[in-house]
């Protein structure tokens, strides 16, 4: 989870986020290069008196600065294009899981059981944990399983985001969108609506708790 002071991404908890984080960096190492670059070209001009009256073009120059901008932006492009396409893949999911945005509060449905569903409404402050991220009944779904997780609304347009996955998804009343998710493994993961929906817009947190394959077999047995 995210905290105070923190300025780096929060801990990959899925091979999605894991890429992303991968991306950045790979954009930024490059991103940096080229300032450090202008701003050296850019001092150099502004320090040096030295002119040339006669020169009107220059060749060599111009291929210089139109080939390299071009493959830096390859270097660029071509890693993000696979990493949309794997974050729109879909592949054959072994668990399913709906979420409902409400005002204000989120109800998820366990769509491969019968009558495996809740609401999720965040908790008095007296008895929150983590302030304004805990909830009451909290989302548990096993790690190293394909989960499909199908998001909608029932009101007005709300967000399913969980940072640390690499996930957010617009929930959008009368359409259902959807997102793969893969856990590497178990613990204790935070997220929150992230489109302004009214007044308790903030207070719909989203947790989700990462459990083994038996683990989350047990829950739902005795739910």
């Amino acid at each position: 989870m995210a905290t105070w002071g923190m300025l780096s991404f929060q801990d990959g908890g899925s091979p999605l986020m894991e890429q992303l984080i991968f991306f950045h960096d790979h954009s930024m190492t490059i991103l940096v290069l080229i300032t450090v670059l202008v701003s050296y070209i850019i001092l150099m001009i502004v320090s040096n008196s030295y002119l040339n009256r006669n020169i009107m073009e220059g060749q060599e120059v111009e291929t210089f600065w139109t080939v390299i901008p071009a493959l830096l932006l390859i270097l660029i492009a071509f890693p993000s294009l696979r990493l949309l396409y794997l974050m729109d893949e879909i592949e054959g999911s072994n668990l399913t899981l709906k979420s409902v945005g409400h005002q204000w509060y989120w109800s998820y449905e366990y769509s491969d059981f019968i009558d495996v569903e809740f609401d999720s409404f965040m908790l008095p402050d007296d008895d929150q944990i983590f302030r304004l991220l805990d909830v009451d009944n909290r989302i548990v779904l096993p790690w190293g399983v394909q989960i499909r997780v199908l998001i909608t609304a029932a009101d007005v347009l709300h967000s399913w985001a969980m940072p640390s996955m690499g996930l957010k998804m617009d929930a959008v009343p009368g359409r259902i969108n959807q997102v793969t998710l893969l856990m590497n493994r178990p613990g204790l993961y935070f997220g929150q609506c992230s489109e302004i929906c009214g007044a308790n817009h903030s207070f719909m947190p989203i947790v989700l708790e990462s459990v083994s394959v038996d683990s989350f077999i047990n829950w739902v047995s005795s739910y």
